[in-house]
């Protein structure tokens, strides 16, 4: 797959993820032209292959009308019809046989309340249900498999839909209107209570006072412990000199420095050349 193709078909799932909530595994709904289509062109298996262009695990379903069809097109579509028969049966009430592209756009409703991928290779299908907001489709090209852009009005009603969300309700708006008057009338009584609280406030000061006044044990101020300095930074102050090291003494550093001086002092010895004695002598 290119990456292109990969990219855009990621942003079509991303946009049915967010605004309508498909959620994996996603369930695919077939007819019977999408699985002839597939068992022509080799692309198996189709779970495998469309999961690939989903990039999640997938489900393929079909309905007993899309069955029925392919039954009655004869020997041409015996393989299609055993393949169709080992999907999962969508929920169809239709009790008279119908027309696949009636059965699907039943199935699918006005809101695609089941969140299906619809997989077909019939044009005036895929432009139909690219009116009702929700409903992804998918189709086929010999061996690639692609899945169809949102169309502009399936994009339109996403935003109107999020518009929607951001405004208020008109229940909302009732909830709100009764929560301002509940408030309005607390805080009415609650200026009744707290004038209530001030006058026995008073009471209670004036009680205090007078009973300082006779030295009684009621105390009208708080004591709060004082706050005392405290030492310096222990990090920050440099570190103590220990009084057991002794002082050097002058005498004793000159003493160190000429015995020193004395050992790098080296005797030299005069070596004279001795003369050789003659015979004669």
């Amino acid at each position: 797959m290119k990456l292109k193709k990969q990219k855009r078909h990621r942003r079509s799932v991303a946009f049915f993820t967010t605004c309508y909530n498909f959620r994996a595994p996603f369930k695919i709904l077939c007819d019977g032209t999408f699985i002839h289509h597939l068992l022509t062109n080799h692309i198996t298996p189709a779970d495998t292959a469309i999961s690939n262009i989903l990039g999640a695990p997938v489900k393929l379903f079909t309905t007993r009308c899309v069955i029925a069809e392919l039954k009655s097109l004869g020997a041409a579509c015996t393989d299609s019809l055993n393949v169709a028969r080992d999907l999962a049966p969508a929920r169809c009430d239709h009790e008279k046989r119908k027309s696949a592209v009636d059965c699907l756009t039943d199935v699918i409703g006005e809101k695609n309340s089941e969140h299906f991928f619809v997989a077909s290779q019939d044009a005036d299908l895929r432009k139909q249900l690219q009116e009702v907001p929700a409903v992804p489709l998918i189709y086929a090209l010999r061996n690639a498999l692609f899945l169809e852009t949102p169309s502009p009005s399936q994009q339109q009603f996403a935003k109107s839909a999020e518009e929607e969300r951001s405004h208020v309700s008109e229940l909302e708006l009732k909830m709100l209107l009764n929560m301002t008057k509940r408030s309005s009338t607390e805080d009415e009584a609650g200026d009744s209570a707290q004038a209530d609280d001030v006058s026995t406030y008073n009471i209670i000061k004036d009680l205090k006072k007078d009973a300082a006044r006779r030295n009684t044990d009621v105390n009208d101020r708080v004591q709060f412990k004082r706050k005392r300095a405290k030492g310096p930074n222990p990090l920050s102050c440099k570190k103590k000199k220990k009084e057991n090291q002794k002082p050097v003494t002058k005498q004793e550093s000159n003493e160190n420095a000429e015995s020193i001086r004395s050992r790098s002092k080296k005797r030299k010895r005069s070596r004279k050349q001795k003369i050789p004695t003659s015979a004669t002598d």
